[in-house]
């Protein structure tokens, strides 16, 4: 079996009415409390997801970082010069039913990390500038992304979320409604062994690649989830994004994880690309310097949940 492409803070205290540096990231206002082994999604659980589509339909997924750009894996945009086909929606539930929230943007650059061929060679993630920027509601947000220094350990529970097959060649049934799933972080070392133990289809889980998965199998994306988001909810309450949907060999199959791309190995290249994205964990006077009336930022180390 070949690899298979997933493909169709800081604390701070303030008060007053102006958040700092503009729309707050990772906090979705209206989650409660395919993916496969998933569930339907609450309509604005996860409000920085975006669907992908091309000529063909749904292609891909991504999540909104700002207003004007969107992050998605290399792999969803085989000719990244070539962008004229693609439309994505920000605020959609479902694939085919009514989006009353949603809005359509063209796509005017697509920017990645220079030597990347394919998904088992690493560096497989895409940013892409929208022609048009989004509006922010409760149904239309930006995830917050990591620095550098920002860990998410084995065992860390978090989501992945898409419109993607519900098992392997079975697409989405009926209207398409937003599928996610709950998985853990697995260690890398462990990863590795798990892709290891077929001789006949090894893996090498490379330093910008994460997983997360069961070693039993049973829950992880699959084919049409890439791009889309793999997110951790950090002890303060913000969702941080861990990585971006890449590849596995099959989906949910047992000793064979979901692979995505690490994002803590490409903080800095995001940070040169996209104008005023803001990066969890790294002091940044920018976020203060907005606020009508602001009692004060307070830098901490990052505190994450107890596993």
């Amino acid at each position: 079996m070949s690899p298979t492409l997933r493909f169709p803070e800081m604390f701070w205290y303030m008060t007053g009415i102006l958040a700092c540096y503009g729309q707050e990231c990772g906090r979705p206002p209206l989650m409660e409390n395919r993916i496969v082994g998933g569930t339907d999604a609450s309509d604005g659980a996860w409000p920085w997801q975006v669907d992908i589509q091309g000529s063909t339909g749904h292609i891909c997924g991504g999540s909104i970082i700002t207003e004007n750009w969107v992050l998605s894996a290399a792999h969803c945009f085989p000719n990244p010069s070539d962008v004229s086909s693609y439309i994505i929606y920000a605020g959609r539930y479902q694939l085919s039913g009514i989006n009353r929230h949603e809005s359509s943007h063209g796509v005017s650059r697509v920017v990645i990390p220079s030597g990347y061929d394919q998904p088992q060679n690493g560096k497989d993630m895409a940013l892409v500038q929208l022609s048009s920027p989004v509006t922010w509601s409760d149904y239309v947000r930006p995830v917050c992304l990591p620095a550098s220094g920002t860990l998410f350990p084995g065992g860390m529970l978090c989501h992945v979320t898409g419109w993607g097959n519900i098992r392997e060649n079975v697409p989405l049934p009926g209207v398409g409604t937003l599928q996610e799933v709950q998985v853990p972080i697995i260690f890398q070392s462990s990863c590795q062994e798990m892709y290891q133990t077929d001789p006949t289809e090894q893996v090498d889980i490379l330093y910008d690649m994460i997983c997360a998965g069961y070693k039993e199998g049973g829950k992880d994306s699959c084919q049409g989830d890439s791009g889309g988001p793999l997110v951790c909810q950090m002890v303060n309450g913000t969702w941080v994004q861990a990585g971006v949907v890449s590849f596995g060999l099959g989906c949910a199959h047992r000793n064979k994880p979901g692979v995505y791309a690490r994002l803590t190995s490409y903080s800095g290249f995001i940070s040169d690309t996209v104008p005023g994205v803001r990066l969890y964990g790294r002091a940044n006077q920018n976020w203060c310097g907005r606020a009508v009336v602001l009692v004060g930022c307070l830098s901490t180390l990052l505190t994450l949940l107890p596993r």
